[in-house]
């Protein structure tokens, strides 16, 4: 007599368990914590990385983090500590790593190599200054930076004139450029005055290029200087132009208290 086998059927409503996430390798470097993506796909075609054992040349290469095992320079790769830096950046520098037309960067605001690893969340033009932050973390960055998400960003902006109630109005209410886009502030107000220029505080959720300067030459108003003093509940306070440190327990706490939710959720 033949036996039967009894096939086993999973209960109702059971899921299979969700097959392994691949991602390529220069971005799993990045999600460890290792290196930018960027500096990582250089790695990558440099033959200085292997996955389980075999040199790749492909950034894209797929991998399974949980699973294979990755080495650089023949070293194996552990997760680096995550670390959460603000800078104080300077008028004059370009927020990159590498800049082609050979101008100065963020990073020579830092002696310690070990921030040279450490990537910007967002950027400031080279003719603006203040509150910038770097991290490996890049689920941390990409959180700060998703549009449903974006924590209040402050400006002290001055002007060289005096604007009324008028302009204000208007940088509320938004202006419409010629392709369509609209460019408005979340709130402004004016901070004080001098003979021939004055300062005012600018608020912004989202992130446009260059969003405060091409509104304000808009409405015919030049932009002084351009500083950002707070970013959601951190604020710049007393940190030295070109200085940096590491967010407090409390700061990081706070980014993300203030981050956790969508504003499209509200």
């Amino acid at each position: 007599m033949i036996s039967k086998t009894k096939i086993r059927t999973p209960p109702s409503g059971a899921r299979a368990a969700p097959s392994p996430r691949r991602v390529g390798v220069a971005r799993a470097l990045s999600k460890l914590g290792v290196a930018s993506r960027t500096v990582a796909a250089q790695w990558v075609r440099a033959g200085r990385v292997a996955v389980n054992g075999k040199i790749v040349h492909d950034p894209e290469t797929p991998v399974v983090l949980e699973r294979d095992r990755l080495d650089v320079d023949e070293r194996p790769v552990r997760a680096a500590e995550m670390r959460y830096v603000m800078l104080n950046k300077p008028r004059g520098l370009v927020t990159t790593a590498r800049d082609e037309q050979g101008r100065a960067t963020v990073y020579s605001c830092f002696s310690d190599r070990r921030d040279h690893g450490l990537a910007p969340v967002g950027r400031l033009d080279k003719a603006s200054e203040g509150l910038l932050f770097f991290t490996n973390d890049t689920a941390w960055a990409n959180r700060l930076l998703d549009p449903g998400r974006h924590l209040p960003k402050v400006y002290h902006v001055q002007i060289d004139s005096h604007a009324d109630e008028g302009q204000l109005n208007r940088m509320r209410d938004g202006v419409r450029l010629e392709d369509r886009s609209v460019l408005r502030v979340s709130a402004v107000r004016v901070l004080r005055g001098g003979d021939k220029n004055s300062w005012l505080e600018i608020v912004l959720y989202e992130g446009k290029n260059r969003q405060i300067r091409r509104l304000l030459e808009v409405l015919e108003i030049g932009v002084l200087r351009l500083v950002r003093v707070a970013v959601g509940p951190v604020k710049l306070g007393t940190l030295a132009k070109g200085q940096s440190r590491a967010l407090t327990a409390g700061e990081l706490n706070a980014v993300n208290s203030a981050s956790s939710g969508r504003i499209d959720e509200k």
